[in-house]
């Protein structure tokens, strides 16, 4: 099969030639740039301190440039939109250093001050006259957003200040999707992963808007989740608007696509936390349930896309809520979170939904596991979630720095030598 058949056919709930490899295809499948820098100079595909691009800059997300793809046969393709979470473009490189000592290559607009603790602080659209909206501790290895909160007037609360993010895609836009769209379907055999932003209700990653200069309304993390609760009116207001906007962006982009891409990333908000969901089965109900609908069955009905939810945590009470939402994919899959068994997962769930990652557990065993634990690792996961079909391998959410090299190389030796369901 080609890569384009074997995700496709996966994604059918049947059985491929062999298990798909998503590596890179979206924001929360891809690898810290330390980690690829070291891959890439493990096989052999660069010159020693040969930089690497830095594709997403606030987690620091390294390029799976093509080489790669092959080395590894992968069979995701990700389509990105033009500008970062910071505002600018991947655009006009230029030459940065990790504080590990790791070359990269950072867009023109990259631009970074130390503060007096020698941590770095990045700005909106690469702005340094206007307040940071991000800072990577010293020693770090990506960024934390900086809370620009202004105080908050209840009596004046306007939730129109939490929509300005929210607009219909330029003739620019819908160029660069087309025309990437064109080069991938044309040029690669690979399934294409569309990470098409404005649908993702309440991520907690844009509530800061980190690209702005001068963002109003509820920006606070912790005003944001009480607002779950205290703010409803206001919350399903924003959500509306957001909605509305996506639904004509959607066909939007549809009219430039079609159907040249098998998969659309839709939501990447959080709904667990190691232990359990942190807001009630009701309240997903409530607040997201009725627009994620509304989005799945736009899609649904009108194009051929397969639709990607990532959500970190235990989340398996809320699980059949967004299956009934209309839900093809789930990511990260998180096997170390609680109530997060694979076999349980597969057999209660493997039939409805398609589940985009679990194949390595990134929080211990990779980072901290010898080469064996890996190896059996992967397997035993492949094994599992690989039965019958609805199952792309990636790791649980992007692979982080500091992983052993040895580690990373058995992760795909290991991979390849289980994924044929001939064997």
């Amino acid at each position: 099969m080609t890569s384009r058949e074997r995700v496709n056919v996966a994604l059918e709930h049947k059985v491929p030639d062999k298990v798909p490899l998503d590596l890179g295809g979206s924001t929360v499948t891809g690898m810290h740039v330390s980690s690829v820098y070291k891959l890439r100079q493990a096989l052999g595909l660069d010159p020693p301190r040969t930089p690497v691009k830095v594709i997403e800059p606030y987690q620091m997300l390294g390029e799976i440039g093509l080489d790669l793809v092959e080395a590894l046969h992968v069979d995701v393709a990700g389509i990105f939109p033009l500008k970062t979470i910071f505002g600018f473009k991947n655009e006009g490189w230029k030459e940065w250093t990790l504080f590990d000592g790791t070359p990269v290559l950072v867009p023109e607009k990259f631009n970074t001050i130390p503060d007096e603790n020698e941590d770095i602080l990045m700005y909106p659209e690469g702005d340094t006259c206007v307040p940071p909206s991000a800072r990577m501790p010293k020693g770090g290895y990506y960024f934390d957003s900086i809370i620009r909160q202004i105080p908050i007037d209840e009596t004046n609360l306007n939730p129109k200040d939490n929509m300005e993010e929210f607009v219909l895609l330029s003739d620019k836009e819908l160029k660069h999707y087309k025309d990437r769209s064109d080069e991938l379907y044309n040029n690669t055999d690979k399934a294409i992963l569309i990470n098409f932003g404005g649908l993702s209700f309440g991520d907690i990653a844009n509530v800061p808007a980190p690209w702005l200069k001068n963002p109003k309304g509820i920006r606070d993390i912790e005003e944001w989740y009480i607002s779950l609760i205290m703010r409803k009116d206001y919350i399903k207001e924003v959500f509306e608007y957001q909605c509305d906007i996506g639904l004509a962006n959607l066909k939007k982009l549809h009219e430039v696509v079609g159907d040249k891409i098998s998969i659309i990333y839709i939501s990447g908000t959080d709904f667990g936390m190691q232990t359990g969901p942190f807001l009630s089965v009701e309240t997903y109900c409530e607040l997201f349930k009725p627009y994620h609908k509304k989005i799945n069955e736009w899609i649904h009905s009108n194009t051929n896309w397969y639709t990607f939810i990532h959500s970190c945590g235990s989340i398996v009470q809320i699980i059949p809520e967004i299956i009934d939402a209309g839900f093809d994919i789930l990511n990260p899959v998180q096997i170390s979170a609680a109530k997060m068994d694979p076999h349980t997962l597969k057999e209660s769930f493997g039939d409805c939904i398609t589940f985009w990652g679990g194949g390595i557990d990134t929080q211990k065993t990779l980072p901290f596991g010898n080469v064996d634990e890996v190896r059996k690792q992967v397997k035993e996961m492949v094994r599992i979630f690989g039965k019958g079909g609805g199952f792309v391998f990636n790791s649980v959410h992007n692979i982080q720095a500091n992983v052993p090299i040895e580690n990373l190389i058995a992760l795909y030796e290991a991979f390849e030598q289980s994924r044929s369901y001939r064997n």
